[in-house]
C-alpha cells in the first residue's frame, strides 16, 4: 500500500528552535531516509522551497492567471513529503513518528494512504 506523509511546517516554530535544534531535524530525516532505504519502503521524498516562491495558477475566461506566493493565508505550508510503499496505515504511521518533525509541536505530519496513481487505482 501506498501512503502519503506529508510535512507541515510553521516558520514561527521553526525559527524559534536553536541550531542545534534544526542540526538534529536534519540529521533526524536523514537516518530516516536511510531506515526507509534499507527496508526498502522509499519511494521517494521531496522538500519545497518557501510558499513565497511559489506561483498560484488559475484559468479566467480562458486565459492563465498567475500570482506569486501562496494561496493562502496560514500559519502552516507543505514543507515537503515522503511517498512510501509499506505493508498497512498501521505501519505507515509507525514510520511516521519517526520522523523529527513529530516530536516537535506547532509542525505538523499527516499520513495519506494514495487512492490512485498513473490513472490506477491502488489496492
Amino acid at each position: 500500500m501506498k501512503f502519503l506523509i506529508s510535512l507541515h511546517i510553521n516558520p514561527a516554530v521553526l525559527d524559534a528552535l536553536t541550531e542545534a535544534e534544526k542540526e538534529a531535524i536534519g540529521t533526524g530525516h536523514g537516518k530516516f531516509i536511510e531506515t526507509l532505504k534499507e527496508s526498502g519502503e522509499l519511494i521517494t521524498t521531496q522538500a519545497l522551497v518557501d510558499p513565497s516562491q511559489a506561483a498560484v495558477v488559475s484559468v479566467r475566461e480562458g486565459r492563465p492567471v498567475v500570482t506569486d506566493g501562496p494561496f493562502l493565508e496560514a500559519k502552516e505550508h507543505l514543507g515537503g513529503f515522503y511517498l512510501i510503499d509499506c505493508e498497512n496505515k498501521e505501519r505507515a504511521i509507525e514510520l511516521a513518528a519517526q520522523i523529527p518533525d513529530a516530536a516537535i509541536g506547532g509542525l505538523g505530519v499527516e499520513v495519506r494512504q494514495v487512492m490512485f496513481a498513473d490513472g490506477q487505482l491502488e489496492a
